[in-house]
């Protein structure tokens, strides 16, 4: 979203003039208890109190916490599918100016899925740009609950206007840099956001965020990447744009230099699975389930896409080659009366396998990847059924590679949408590992 930022010419003017103004205002915050002296405290530093509880409700009114609670839902559920969002720290209860570096349009998307909806955040949006049209409006204003700042002159007045929305206990989302900044570098701040505070008696409250330029560069696409945001420790509404840039920048680089936490398991296995071996692998497992191996390539593709994502695709068709290759093996072994062991099976899946193939031939094998009996028999079957080997193989690219790539592909987007807990890498094969046992255990006992 484009800031407004126009308000910063008329602000120092109202700075450089209106000192009675400030006196009678720094009167109201003495008489609201902001006398007390400033702490160190985290990241900023904070002040005892901002506001009396008896001249601000503490949160938002019910009817605006409902839809700031609905807006935060949808970017949650949008920013999961784009590769999770992570919030650390709160705003402080009652009312606040919230001030963030800004790189990109999602940084409002992050900022309304990470705020508490109880504050109501909202968004300074340029009139100019986001209430253009009556359409682009009502955008704005519903999915972003952006309010115009106008940026051509009156854009001081547009944000004292929501002096009484922060008293009521309302959180306003500034970007005082007024743009979006160019590889991460924070530009320098506009008073506008911090005479607002000043005005309203309410604290300004750094926010760092990073992730938003890899997830939508300026210029760019949209791509997947895990976005977070760091909120920091109240400042005084007297603070100074320095300072309010100093603490937005140590929040942004320490959020952006954050290591994610991750397993040491899963980087072996994206590793092994990114490469050469991991190709070879898929293809001789998925050989050796046609023929014999009592486990599904699913299995692997389960471990393997999960821990490495971008190789899911070319690690999915793989499979898939192993698997036609080691059926038409299977195949010919039959036709020849070879009949390698296959364990986990039944004489009851034989029997029915036999049937479906002398009603519909080839065409069979589309039953496979839903009724739970092993490819391996269907090619054995085909084999002892003189099945064309043409017929058997176009037959059973289609059912089988609907089946492998759709789970090797399901499982790269779970690893995408769980990346932030990929610390918990062990945890996961061990249930994976304990779901096909149990399921493979329910299916054979179905056949029997």
């Amino acid at each position: 979203m484009r800031p407004a930022v126009g308000a910063d010419t008329a602000s120092r003017k109202a700075l450089a003039t209106g000192s009675v103004r400030r006196a009678t205002e720094e009167d109201a915050r003495m008489t609201a208890g902001n006398d007390a002296p400033a702490t160190r405290t985290g990241d900023a530093t904070t002040a005892d109190k901002t506001a009396d509880p008896a001249d601000a409700r503490s949160w938002a009114p019910p009817r605006s916490r409902l839809a700031s609670a609905l807006r935060r839902a949808l970017w949650w559920c949008v920013l999961t599918l784009t590769g999770g969002v992570e919030r650390r720290g709160r705003l402080p209860r009652g009312g606040c100016v919230v001030v963030a570096n800004h790189s990109s349009h999602a940084d409002t998307a992050a900022l309304l899925a990470a705020l508490d909806a109880r504050h109501a955040p909202a968004i300074g949006a340029a009139a100019d740009y986001w209430f253009a049209s009556r359409w682009r409006s009502r955008i704005c204003r519903r999915l972003a609950a952006g309010f115009p700042v106008r940026r051509t002159g009156g854009g001081l007045g547009d944000l004292l206007a929501m002096a009484d929305d922060l008293r009521a206990g309302r959180a306003v989302v500034l970007f005082p840099e007024g743009t979006r900044g160019a590889d991460g570098a924070l530009g320098s701040f506009h008073r506008g956001a911090l005479v607002l505070a000043a005005e309203a008696g309410v604290p300004v409250v750094p926010v760092g965020i990073a992730g938003t330029d890899r997830l939508l560069p300026k210029h760019g696409r949209l791509r997947a990447s895990l976005v977070r945001v760091r909120i920091g420790a109240p400042l005084p509404p007297t603070v100074t744009p320095e300072v309010a840039r100093d603490a937005v920048a140590r929040l942004h680089r320490r959020t952006s230099a954050e290591a994610l936490r991750d397993s040491t398991a899963r980087r072996r296995v994206a590793a092994v699975a990114a490469g050469r071996w991991g190709l070879l692998i898929a293809f001789l497992w998925a050989f050796a389930e046609a023929l014999s191996w009592p486990l599904m390539p699913e299995l692997l593709l389960g471990a393997a896409c999960f821990a490495a994502p971008a190789a899911a695709l070319r690690l999915s068709v793989t499979a898939l080659a192993g698997s036609l290759a080691g059926s038409l093996l299977a195949l010919e072994l039959a036709a020849f009366g070879v009949a390698p062991p296959a364990p986990l099976t039944t004489d009851r899946m034989r029997v029915e396998v036999r049937h479906a193939l002398s009603v519909r031939g080839a065409d069979a094998v589309a039953q496979q990847p839903w009724n739970g009996v092993p490819f391996k028999v269907y090619a054995a079957e085909a084999g002892r059924a003189e099945v064309p080997r043409d017929d058997w193989l176009a037959a059973s690219a289609a059912a089988r590679g609907s089946r492998t790539l759709t789970v090797g592909l399901a499982f790269a987007a779970l690893g995408v949408l769980l990346r932030r807990y990929r610390r918990f890498y062990p945890l996961y094969l061990v249930l994976l590992g304990g779901g096909f046992a149990v399921g493979l255990s329910l299916i054979v006992a179905g056949w029997r």
